[in-house]
């Protein structure tokens, strides 16, 4: 999977430099990933390669993203690689709430129009730029909110629970801990940790084992994404404990846990749709050149399917 999104991405950079070169005839969309090792990002890659694919006579496409999830020096270098290839928008999942944005500033002076996607850029900061950037993507707390609070369910008053967060300055990875904190404190569930694995997977492990450990009584981990889910699943299962364990994103290889019920709920944010709305916003920022609202995408609650004689 990695080795195909490499070669369209590759594919698509030569294409869009060729045009550069010359006066276009439709919009030069970037569209600009973190993590293209997190198949939650892959999937929205494969979703909006598959849409460009249906209607590339309508605009021209340049992919791009970074190694992981931390690397904010690669992405600021993205941004004004795009700005120096005089792209019409760019459509950004950030990998930080706040340090990408003196970059997307430096591409709006150039008329450059920005969307974000995905994890939400800090207001505050927009705000000492004077610059507003559309949002496009899920109420994070809601969805987060939804998976605390089905999985609460399964707890009683007063049980322990852990909450691993992805990067603290993420804003979707507030929100998400913020949602998850709603569900708890609703069901009067005791948080004994918080704990940030910035989204990954091994770094998420290592945290669970230490919590299994610390807290023999601990009933829950809920992770603010799928990655780090896995990562608390392994853990847990390692250490032959049977507690609850809940994820965001709904990414596949969390499917056959969910049904086997080692994790119990996952959010799911529409991965496949969620970049081309984001380009389609883009495209209609670039043709009404006015500036726009925000854009709410859908957020649902997945968890295992019933046993077929419940489903009778």
């Amino acid at each position: 999977m990695r080795k195909i999104v490499a070669t369209l991405l590759i594919a698509f950079l030569f294409a869009s430099c060729s045009q550069s070169a010359v006066r276009r005839e439709k919009p030069l969309v970037a569209v600009v990933m973190k993590s293209l090792a997190n198949s939650f990002f892959v999937t929205m890659v494969d979703g909006v390669t598959a849409d460009h694919a249906k209607r590339s006579g309508e605009f021209s496409l340049l992919l791009n993203g970074t190694r992981n999830e931390n690397d904010l020096a690669q992405q600021v270098a993205i941004i004004d690689q795009m700005i120096a290839m005089r792209v019409d928008a760019i459509v950004i999942a950030p990998a930080d709430s706040k340090a990408v944005i003196p970059a997307l500033a430096r591409a709006m002076k150039r008329g450059i129009k920005v969307i974000n996607i995905d994890n939400r850029l800090d207001p505050a900061i927009l705000a000492q730029y004077r610059i507003r950037v559309p949002f496009v993507g899920p109420d994070n707390r809601k969805g987060a909110e939804k998976v605390g609070s089905y999985a609460a369910a399964k707890l009683a008053p007063g049980d322990e629970v852990a909450i691993i967060e992805g990067i603290s300055t993420a804003e979707n990875s507030r929100a998400r801990r913020m949602g998850l904190e709603d569900a708890a404190k609703a069901a009067k569930l005791k948080i004994v940790s918080q704990q940030s694995a910035s989204w990954d997977q091994a770094r998420a492990a290592e945290i669970a084992g230490a919590l299994l450990i610390r807290y023999p009584n601990l009933k829950a981990i809920f992770a603010a994404n799928d990655s780090m889910a896995l990562g608390v699943a392994s853990a847990v299962t390692q250490a032959g404990r049977t507690i609850v364990v809940t994820g965001f994103d709904n990414v596949a290889a969390v499917r056959p846990l969910l049904d086997r019920g080692v994790i119990v709920a996952t959010a799911d944010q529409y991965g496949g749709k969620l970049g081309v709305f984001g380009v389609d916003y883009a495209l209609k920022a670039v043709r009404s050149n006015s500036s726009l609202p925000d854009l709410e995408t859908p957020v649902d609650l997945v968890h295992a399917r019933p046993p077929r004689a419940e489903q009778e």
